[in-house]
């Protein structure tokens, strides 16, 4: 977390966003077409709910994410 929760300024309802930045970057880009692909990520909210832009990650689909950006955690 980079920046705590503000008021979204797209709004004038009580919606908050919060600032995020990579720990690090993955070593290839893993899009949204691998990711509906494959059979673990299909199954992730990200994925499901394209909408939603913070949603819960598994262990293991981090640890898929991690296989498929060929990068070591």
């Amino acid at each position: 977390v980079v920046k705590e929760a503000y008021q979204d300024r797209t709004t004038d309802e009580h919606w908050s966003a919060v600032d995020f930045a990579p720990v690090k970057a993955l070593s290839v880009p893993v899009t949204l077409a691998e990711a509906k692909s494959d059979k673990l990520l299909s199954q992730m909210a990200l994925v499901r709910r394209g909408r939603i832009s913070v949603t819960p990650v598994t262990p293991a689909e981090f640890e898929r994410v991690l296989a498929l950006g060929k990068t070591k955690a």
